[in-house]
């Protein structure tokens, strides 16, 4: 008798599906160094201050200590050396081929796009769009990066307000649009690839109750505290 590989199990579903879904998170990009924060190897494994990285990437956090914020983030969350790796070019492949119809990610980084994936939605925004907390202007990475160089928090060109990423940081809502749509795209998949995530953080690992099709996929280096099977069942670790 034969035993099928995770490999070519995976590879048998992704051949008869039509309309697969990638839901990702850290795990899609620690190998350029960009750590989670969960896992033994994170920041929180890496950080002994009075603050946890929690702490320091809330919304209290930005308003009281502004400073200690940037710096943070520029030096332990933006890594702009990192580029797109074989998993996010394959999902860009994918999709190219009609065979997935969105990717649902965690991350900040940018690097599906950067791969080539078009249908991208970002449940915790990315740090590559940046904007006016009081007037609202819109600004790139790279103008934020300029202003940190100078030494400091960003300022807006027009008003002088603390310029941020587009990032959903601790103790706020997820964008309400961009989560209907990620409901949506795994309402209707016929696959979901997860890969790359804890499902500890909600509410993104609640979107997985919304999955309703016939293949559930979980790729993940650690084991995760919730799993769901439905259909054909592929654990590929």
């Amino acid at each position: 008798m034969i035993t099928m590989s995770k490999t070519d199990e995976l590879a048998k579903i992704i051949g008869i599906s039509s309309n697969i879904v990638f839901f990702g998170g850290a795990g899609m990009s620690t190998e350029f160094g960009i750590p989670d924060f969960r896992s033994a190897d994170g920041i929180n494994q890496k950080l002994n201050k009075r603050f946890s990285p929690e702490e320091m990437v809330s919304h209290t956090f930005l308003m009281s200590h502004p400073e200690e914020f940037f710096e943070f983030l520029f030096n332990k969350m933006i890594f702009l050396e990192a580029t797109p790796n074989k998993g996010h070019q394959a999902l860009a492949e994918l999709e190219s081929r009609g065979k997935l119809q969105a990717v649902v990610t965690q991350n900040i980084d940018g690097l599906h796009q950067k791969a080539g994936s078009e249908e991208v939605y970002e449940l915790h925004g990315t740090v590559m769009r940046w904007y006016c907390m009081d007037c609202g202007r819109s600004y790139s990475l790279d103008f934020a990066l300029q202003e940190n160089g100078k030494g400091g928090v960003p300022r807006c060109v027009h008003c002088g307000g603390v310029v941020r990423p587009d990032v959903v940081l601790y103790e706020e809502a997820l964008n309400e649009l961009v989560l209907e749509d990620a409901i949506r795209a795994i309402r209707k998949a016929d696959t979901l690839i997860v890969g790359g995530t804890s499902l500890a953080v909600y509410p993104a690992a609640g979107l997985l109750d919304y999955f309703r099709g016939d293949n559930l996929v979980v790729i993940n280096k650690t084991a995760t505290p919730r799993v769901y099977w439905q259909g054909a069942e592929c654990s590929c670790k």
